[in-house]
């Protein structure tokens, strides 16, 4: 992979660019965009809709303007078309919740010297947290992204005559529910912890496949599986624990599905060397950050561990996924 030839400039945009992370955080945590997304306000309605200082609103309205979030139409201020459809509210589309999880991490990332100097975590885990906001934030920040992928995913990966879908760590189900929409003759099961129940349940009836989309309640680390199934998905599961637990999990995967059941892993995959993709790599600071062991792996890693859990025929599937992405298909024998 060709490395990056930097400039001073480029250097000094990458170090302040966390202003702008900000401004956009905090207008999506005051709920601007939602305000400003169907008609022109000025500074002084938008801070008494969302219970702020007119001065500091202003500021923060003309940064969003100038990030070209917002457009400024005198003293009133706007959504653009592009910010009215992900950051607003009322959108379907809207991808506010990933955007506050992000947010929920930035305190961590600020001690990443410090999680370096210990090798170890400086923040809960996400999909352990007890602040309902945060958990929220994460769960539903899961089915922003899923919500971006699945549709482009699912249609590439052939089910024909596949009856069963365990969804490992499904969160609040949106491969499922894709795999099922996709499949008609397809019925599936999340399994995640008894905390992610309601998230889950509450989008599957959304989508009006409760009928077909059960929820089970297991620490899948600590538990045994359900078994039964002839697909299991594991999407950005592993990446949260050591080599050790991926094992285990993998092994308690394998186990859950019938004799030429198919076992399909997505994760964020580093080269070998483990210097490139850039967000893999980054991701794995973020797991450094939040878990005492988690870690983004090479896809010659997750190729042995998913051997080593009894997989066959291990191969990663021709599908271009963004961050590094990539998707590794075993069955087994």
């Amino acid at each position: 992979m060709e490395k990056k030839n930097w400039t001073i400039p480029e250097l000094l945009e990458l170090s302040g660019g966390y202003w702008s992370t900000c401004a956009l955080h905090a207008g999506v945590k005051l709920d601007v965009f939602t305000h400003v997304a169907s008609a022109p306000l000025t500074a002084d309605e938008v801070a008494a809709r969302t219970d702020c200082e007119s001065r500091g609103t202003a500021m923060l309205l003309n940064a969003l303007a100038a990030l070209s979030l917002l457009e400024k139409q005198g003293d009133r201020y706007v959504a653009t078309p592009f910010a009215a459809t992900y950051l607003s509210r009322n959108s379907h589309e809207y991808l506010g919740h990933i955007i506050m999880h992000h947010h929920h991490l930035m305190a961590g990332w600020s001690q990443l010297d410090q999680a370096v100097r210990t090798g170890t975590p400086v923040r809960e885990r996400a999909s352990h947290e007890d602040v309902e906001s945060s958990r929220e934030s994460f769960l539903m920040g899961m089915f922003n992204l899923a919500m971006q992928l699945a549709p482009k995913i699912v249609p590439q990966i052939d089910l024909s005559g596949r009856r069963r879908l365990l969804d490992v760590g499904g969160g609040p189900g949106t491969y499922a529910i894709h795999f099922c929409k996709h499949n008609p003759d397809l019925d599936a099961v999340i399994c995640d912890l008894a905390t992610t129940r309601r998230f889950a349940e509450k989008i599957v009836a959304h989508f009006d496949l409760s009928d077909r989309i059960g929820f089970i309640a297991v620490d899948f680390e600590q538990e045994d599986l359900p078994e039964g199934f002839d697909i299991a998905w594991l999407s950005h599961v592993l990446h949260g624990v050591g080599p050790e637990a991926c094992g285990s999990i993998l092994k308690k995967t394998v186990a859950a599905v019938e004799p030429g059941g198919l076992i399909l892993v997505q994760e964020f995959l580093l080269e070998d060397t483990k210097d490139a993709p850039v967000f893999p790599a980054l991701f794995s600071l973020n797991m450094l950050l939040g878990t005492p062991e988690g870690q983004s792996y090479s896809e010659g890693e997750l190729i042995e561990m998913m051997q080593a859990a009894g997989a066959k025929e291990v191969h990663r599937l021709p599908i271009q996924l963004p961050n590094g992405a990539g998707i590794i298909a075993g069955s087994k024998p």
